[in-house]
């Protein structure tokens, strides 16, 4: 996407000013736990994205097996790597681990180094319109927002999803730009009521075609986060008509990817991000970003 190459060619010259000041690349450090076929894509692309750009990322894997106090280890080990800038752990962690895994373990990384923004110490400077490192995901959102030269300041944003991955950082991000944010949930009444109220409509709930036409306002700009993974011939032909790509798609390989919003959504929106190829590049840009931004800051 057009967005996250932008991103990296705006860190290419940073990378290149820090590697000549200090004689290293910015380092990653990606924590793998588990035998998760999703998260190995996620994380090769991550870690392809910033050594293509000049960084240095490498990979640390924890078998299925591991348990918390192995995490937890590892993320000690790199928070005292003075060649690792930034620390990304990647989700889900083993159910053996434990029901607060992730919380522990995300608690643990050094929020210097905390290139996934989820740390409660940069959760509070992003509440305080302070912010240094943030979520990747909602921040690549308002990348391509601003970029697109969608206005936001005035506008009424409402997003789908309360996670504090990508729901209430992304309401955050947007009320710090004079949006009017409305965020709503499983508790919400009227769902798309509420939705076609919407400028701007953000979609991050995990329910495949969810947002249907009848939840967009004409010539909203629709952000559609989801990712979900469609298995079963009667999962395809319920949202794709025939002779669609998509259900070409699914006789070939037996899996689609598809995103909250319905593709029929395409008529109504002024502006919609695709599924596959649309937020998902921007986020791995942003990890880029991010371990380019706390390389710096560590070095101040």
């Amino acid at each position: 996407m057009a967005c996250a190459a932008r991103i990296r060619e705006s860190v290419a010259p940073r990378i290149a000013a820090f590697r000549a000041r200090y004689g290293r690349s910015p380092g990653l450090g990606v924590v793998l736990a588990g035998n998760y076929a999703a998260s190995e894509v996620y994380v090769r692309n991550k870690i392809k994205t910033v050594n293509e750009a000049g960084g240095k990322a490498e990979l640390f894997r924890l078998d299925a097996s591991a348990s918390q106090a192995d995490a937890l280890a590892l993320v000690r080990q790199l928070n005292a790597d003075d060649s690792i800038d930034g620390i990304l752990v990647q989700s889900p962690l083993p159910a053996g681990m434990g029901d607060d895994a992730e919380q522990k373990v995300f608690d643990a990384i050094d929020p210097a180094k905390d290139v996934d923004g989820f740390h409660p110490f940069n959760v509070g400077l992003l509440v305080q319109k302070r912010p240094t490192l943030v979520a990747c995901t909602p921040m690549g959102c308002i990348e391509l927002l601003e970029q697109e030269g969608i206005a936001l300041r005035g506008k009424h944003a409402v997003i789908l999803g309360r996670s504090d991955i990508v729901g209430k950082p992304m309401a955050l991000l947007l009320l710090h730009r004079d949006a009017t944010v409305t965020v709503c949930h499983s508790r919400t009444p009227d769902v798309p009521a509420v939705a076609r109220t919407a400028d701007i409509l953000v979609a991050a709930i995990g329910r495949p075609a969810f947002v249907t036409p009848d939840f967009v306002k004409p010539g909203a700009t629709v952000i559609d986060v989801g990712i979900n993974a469609l298995t079963t011939a009667a999962e395809v032909e319920g949202i794709f008509p025939e002779g669609s790509r998509k259900r070409a798609q699914f006789a070939e390989k037996g899996s689609v990817l598809v995103g909250d919003v319905h593709p029929d959504v395409e008529s109504i929106a002024g502006a919609l991000t695709p599924v596959p190829g649309g937020v998902g590049p921007i986020t791995v840009a942003m990890v880029l970003k991010n371990t380019v931004t706390a390389a710096e800051l560590r070095q101040r």
